[in-house]
């Protein structure tokens, strides 16, 4: 079953604040006894085993290693680039070959299993025996098969104290600003704006409203939402997800750039939503746009999201020794426990590439703007737990990989872009 050769992890797309478990999580258990070869890591993703930049992390220190579980960041790197020519997959496969390649570890999303399963499918074709093994990441919850995904607990733990702790600064001054419109991240799925229902404890505390993609959006009835909870409670609390959509699929508000895989740019919805408020009800609003702040606060993850993005990361490389390709690592959630109970367990990539999970419609409140009791109790164990970092001088003091000239190697990458550009 043991493929003798050499394995490589690599990270992909937008960071989480629990991704470096999920490298530790695969060090550790290649290191326990006898890997049968060397464990690099690639730098800047799949950039990295493209362009050779390899780290050796069996040289990397106890300590180190171990730091990455509490540090935000890609500690590897990370880009979004798309392998999309024949000519890609050969160079990548050069590679492989020339540092004996035998095992690869992909972090990621969606775009990034379809990149496994693909590379899989190129080996078979090129009769080259390799282990590929996705890790599922992403905040935003949507990959299908696996009852949740590592990152997105702590970025919900985070986006509902968040909600909590500025609703309580609204509805506890009096100021011309009386409504708030706090924007999430999540494209085409909901499940991280839902997660800000987590922070409501009493009937009138923040968040009000909550606007999802699941849900077409219609402004006159959100303009009547908005007026009937401010004629209630003299202020509003107002989360809607970047990726919200009018009946006729067009984003509420999209930008004109696109991503390497061709999805639009979001990121402005706040602004957006804040400018229809203000118009139609003549009220001062604040928007709230937290950006990468919803995936990097490693100082607020949830401890349950932290072990399973590291019991994952070891269970790869379980799955991979076992014989085992073509497959993602799950969650799979013990529904008969009286606690929460999580396991591992694996579907093929191929059944997950390119296919995005939404909230189910009977978690989602009839009026369609906020959420069940149903997605509450099916969150609030996943942000459970805290993480305590190193703290040095009053702040996180988080690690970096050693012998990984970070500066350097970002001229270089930088460089080469720009030297593409037409």
């Amino acid at each position: 079953m043991k493929l003798r050769g050499n394995a490589v992890v690599a990270q992909s797309g937008g960071p989480t604040a629990v991704i470096n478990s999920s490298v530790c999580g695969v060090i550790q258990e290649w290191l326990k006894a006898d890997p049968p070869g060397k464990l690099y890591g690639a730098l800047f993703g799949i950039r990295g085993v493209l362009e050779e930049n390899l780290l050796d992390l069996s040289k990397q220190p106890k300590h180190i290693i171990e730091g990455l579980r509490y540090t935000p960041g890609a500690a590897l790197g990370s880009s979004r680039y798309k392998l999309s020519r024949e000519e890609d997959y050969a160079r990548l496969f050069e590679a492989f070959k020339k540092h004996d390649i035998r095992y690869f570890f992909y972090i990621g999303g969606n775009d990034s299993m379809d990149t496994a399963d693909r590379i899989n499918r190129f080996a078979d074709k090129a009769n080259y025996e390799i282990r590929v093994i996705g890790i599922p990441k992403t905040i935003d919850n949507d990959l299908p098969h696996t009852d949740h995904t590592p990152g997105y607990g702590s970025a919900a733990k985070f986006l509902a104290a968040t909600v909590r702790e500025t609703g309580l600064d609204l509805q506890g001054l009096v100021t011309s600003n009386r409504i708030v419109v706090l924007e999430a991240m999540g494209r085409n799925a909901g499940w991280l704006t839902a997660a800000a229902a987590l922070a409501k404890r009493e009937e009138y505390e923040a968040p009000h409203l909550i606007y999802l993609p699941e849900v077409a959006f219609d402004r006159e009835r959100f303009l009547q939402e908005v007026a009937a909870v401010y004629r209630e409670y003299r202020f509003v609390y107002i989360v809607a997800s970047e990726g919200i959509r009018y009946a006729d699929g067009n984003y509420v508000f999209a930008g004109k750039e696109k991503d390497p895989f061709g999805h639009v740019r979001l990121g402005g919805l706040a602004d957006t939503l804040k400018e229809m408020i203000e118009e139609e009800l003549q009220v001062n609003v604040r928007g709230i746009t937290l950006g990468t702040l919803q995936r990097a606060a490693a100082h607020f993850a949830s401890r349950t999201d932290a072990d399973e993005a590291y019991m994952v990361g070891a269970a790869a490389v379980k799955a991979a020794q076992r014989g085992e390709s073509d497959v993602m690592i799950t969650l799979v959630r013990d529904e008969k426990a009286a606690t929460y109970r999580c396991s591992t367990g694996t579907v093929d990539l191929s059944t997950v590439a390119n296919v995005e999970k939404k909230v189910p419609a009977d978690w989602i409140a009839p009026s369609g703007s906020y959420v069940q009791n149903k997605f509450l109790d099916y969150a609030r164990p996943l942000i459970t737990g805290e993480v305590s970092p190193v703290f040095k001088n009053g702040l996180p003091d988080f690690i970096h990989l050693q012998d990984f000239d970070l500066p350097e190697l970002r001229r270089r990458l930088d460089s080469d872009a720009a030297s593409t550009v037409k």
